[in-house]
């Protein structure tokens, strides 16, 4: 998923020789979520039937248990032709060679971790607010905006205030950028997220608590199948 795109280049545009088109649903393997299930089960589970964006988030780790984890996820996704995107670290997924990485508000500034994982990793930015996802939009390297959460949410410890419906119509009047929506998602509410503007919903519990199999089937069903068309 890397490619092979001119090093160093700072001036091309990723979007425009390597279109992203994510897939409606955008599934997170988080390891306090998912308890006793070892990380890379999970992600083999989900890229088995059919979910193509996975992340891994895994804050309770040791650098030495995250790096052997994200390494060994890495190889369950690429051999199932999805995308592991790792949380927060720019220096695991550079190692790595990850296809992809996501940035708290928090973690580096994407303009930093484009000088850490290089031109050929897409970066997603989280974004709780609209001057924020105005930030976002407009910055050369983030390539995904998130957007959230949506409803309340139990998966962090210190979660962001809940920004509804409503924040998720107003991003995507504020860019063309792929967006996805996190935070409280089911399949439920998954349809009405999408109806808003978002282009993925990211889900956390409604994946990750219970049988994973079965919820990535629910999920899928719920918006539209694998690749939502």
């Amino acid at each position: 998923m890397a490619g092979c795109l001119p090093p160093g280049n700072r001036r091309y545009n990723r979007r425009a020789l390597r279109p992203i088109h994510p897939p409606r649903l955008y599934a997170i393997a988080d390891a306090e979520t998912l308890g006793s299930t070892p990380l890379e089960e999970a992600v083999r589970v989900m890229a088995a039937e059919g979910v193509r964006w996975i992340q891994l988030r895994a804050k309770r780790l040791t650098d030495r248990e995250l790096c052997a984890r994200a390494e060994a996820c890495l190889r369950v996704a690429s051999d199932a032709g999805a995308v592991l995107w790792i949380n927060d670290r720019a220096d695991v997924a550079a190692m790595l060679g990850a296809p992809a990485l996501h940035l708290g508000q928090d973690d580096l500034p994407p303009e930093a971790a484009r000088r850490v994982v290089g031109e050929a990793t897409w970066i997603g930015r989280s974004t709780h607010a609209e001057g924020q996802i105005a930030a976002a939009a407009a910055d050369p390297e983030v390539d995904v905006v998130a957007v959230g959460p949506v409803y309340p949410t139990g998966t962090k410890e210190r979660p962001d205030s809940v920004v509804g419906l409503g924040l998720v119509r107003r991003a995507r009047a504020l860019t063309d950028k792929p967006l996805v929506a996190i935070g409280g998602l089911t399949a439920e509410t998954a349809p009405h997220v999408l109806a808003a503007g978002a282009d993925a919903v990211a889900v956390v519990a409604a994946i990750c608590s219970g049988d994973v199999a079965s919820n990535c089937r629910r999920l899928l069903a719920a918006v539209g199948g694998e690749d939502g068309r």
